[in-house]
């Protein structure tokens, strides 16, 4: 299994494995309800804030909308150039944001799903990205060694955080303006480490799993 995500009610995880299969279990039953395959390459997935569609990123630069729960398809969305890796909702419910392997991310409008603008500071495959609490920054990182933070109504960079590895993921706090990211680690001394950005006065914490 390389992919997992809750449903907003939480009564639903929907897991994806290796052969682009995705389950979806009852959480409450502990069983699985419904399992399709996809013929297509299937990464990161998600609910939207609703719950009544489901997003999945593909291996082919799309982000397949299907309706929930029939999982009929809704939109197709040709959103990348190389393959599509993660996924994110803005907070506000106005926006989701797409990283890809063409180093791009791309904001998009939930209700028109229009394309609003591309975020392209990052030179190597998007790995992660998060958007904050409050939807006015996102986070995202890849293979740089540089973790980008853009405002999303402009697109300008609000701020950088240099990293001594690839990040492999990014994570706000719900609550406050504080970024959790960890990566690959080289040196055997911050393996297992989580960093996190925002506290005041320091620019970050280290904390072990």
């Amino acid at each position: 299994n390389i992919n997992i995500s809750w449903s907003p009610d939480g009564h639903t995880l929907a897991v994806g494995n290796k052969d682009d299969v995705v389950a979806l279990i009852d959480a409450r039953k502990s069983s699985v309800f419904k399992s399709t395959k996809f013929p297509y390459e299937v990464n990161e997935m998600s609910w939207n804030l609703s719950g009544n569609l489901f997003f999945l990123t593909t291996g082919q630069g799309t982000v397949e909308v299907l309706k929930y729960p029939s999982f009929e398809t809704y939109r197709t969305l040709n959103a990348h150039t190389g393959g599509c890796y993660c996924l994110d909702f803005d907070p506000n419910d106005r926006y989701f944001a797409v990283g890809s392997a063409d180093a791009l991310v791309s904001l998009w409008d939930l209700e028109t799903f229009i394309c609003l603008r591309t975020f392209t500071r990052l030179d190597w495959p998007v790995r992660t990205l998060s958007f904050s609490c409050d939807g006015r920054y996102l986070a995202s990182a890849s293979e740089d060694l540089v973790l980008d933070i853009s405002e999303v109504e402009t697109g300008a960079l609000a701020h950088s955080i240099q990293c001594k590895a690839p990040m492999n993921s990014v994570a706000w706090s719900p609550k406050h303006h504080l970024l959790a990211f960890a990566g690959d680690d080289i040196d055997r001394r911050d393996e297992g480490c989580v960093r996190v950005f925002g506290f005041s006065g320091q620019h970050s914490a280290n904390g072990t799993k």
